[in-house]
């Protein structure tokens, strides 16, 4: 380790390097060492990041068993275009499980790659003939293109590849049914299908039942603003299960919340939020997030929460020691809420 010239800069550089980065080389040198030892592995194969960690285990093995024989092998990472890679301890990770990532958004996130990477990654994670994608290639340099196309087509090869013609359609339909515009009659449990994937909250069916659509969009957590909400509503972008809101007064009704249980709003085509209108709830209760982002989301959501200002903020906090305004005293409630396991 000492030897190698990056080491030694780091080392004597102001940030230095920490005890857990300068040992991880020497764990991954000894895992090969074990291995080839014990179970006859004598190659080891990574991505072209992992080098040096690949030959610290071929140089350990020559030097504690004087042996030869063990080799390594690097291919080139698959990164993005703006250089990052993909990984699962990279930010927006993408997950083969279904239990860790749903078709829809896993299908989501290969139809939003930017055009200077979907060519690429056609020719590199589908089975599709080069003709076919030197055509899309070809298409979308040609006046005329739909937007997205070769997207749609990379996303649907590689949910089908992943999730099976069952995986595909189930993302097929959330989406279609996620779409600002659709439509696709929204009921109960299309909407609750797709709510782990989405920003979801719950508010008590009698608060819900005739507030105005500016108040919920800002309640739900849509908006930190009503201001804001105005303003995206006078430019026809907010939308209640898919349907513009045209008109600033609307308040909700009976009919607009589906099967007497849900709504789903939508600010532009991306941000959207599930908001369940529970009955036979306690009304002192705190809004609660119920997505699968758990824990870390609640978190994230009721700090968010702490900057909104809404008509009826001082329900949320009425449980607030001396209803204080302190932010200590509000993330000191936040953990007590998080950690009592029926919230």
């Amino acid at each position: 380790m000492m030897s190698k010239e990056s080491v030694k800069k780091r080392l004597e550089s102001e940030q230095g390097m920490s005890y857990t980065e300068f040992t991880y080389q020497l764990l991954q040198g000894y895992d090969f060492l074990y291995l080839f030892k014990n179970e006859g592995v004598n190659v080891q194969i990574g991505g072209s990041d992992q080098w040096g960690n690949i030959t610290a285990g071929t140089e350990l093995i020559r030097k504690i068993l004087q042996a030869e024989g063990a080799y390594g092998l690097t291919f080139p990472l698959l990164l993005k275009s703006d250089g990052t890679k993909f990984g699962k301890s990279e930010d927006g990770a993408i997950w083969l499980s279904p239990s860790m990532l749903s078709p829809y958004k896993f299908y989501q996130y290969f139809f939003s790659v930017p055009d200077a990477d979907v060519v690429r990654f056609l020719k590199i994670l589908t089975f599709l003939n080069m003709e076919e994608i030197n055509e899309l290639e070809s298409a979308m340099k040609k006046p005329g293109y739909v937007p997205n196309t070769a997207q749609r087509k990379l996303a649907e090869e590689i949910t089908r590849f992943v999730h099976g013609e069952d995986g595909l359609t189930e993302a097929l339909k959330a989406t279609e049914a996620l779409r600002p515009g659709s439509e696709t009659k929204l009921d109960w449990e299309t909407i609750e299908g797709i709510a782990e994937d989405v920003p979801s909250c719950s508010l008590p069916y009698t608060e819900v039942l005739n507030l105005s659509i500016v108040d919920l969009s800002v309640s739900s957590g849509l908006f930190e603003s009503k201001s804001a909400a105005r303003r995206l509503l006078k430019q026809g972008g907010i939308y209640l299960n898919n349907n513009r809101v045209d008109n600033e007064s609307k308040r909700i009704e009976a009919e607009d919340i589906v099967d007497g249980k849900v709504l789903l709003l939508s600010a532009g085509k991306k941000n959207k939020v599930v908001l369940s209108a529970e009955k036979n709830v306690n009304t002192k209760e705190p809004l609660r997030l119920t997505s699968k982002a758990g824990r870390l989301g609640k978190w994230l959501f009721a700090i968010k929460f702490w900057k909104l200002r809404v008509s009826h903020k001082p329900r949320y906090f009425m449980d607030m020691p001396g209803n204080s305004s302190n932010t200590f005293v509000f993330l000191n409630w936040v953990s007590k809420q998080i950690a009592d396991p029926h919230r």
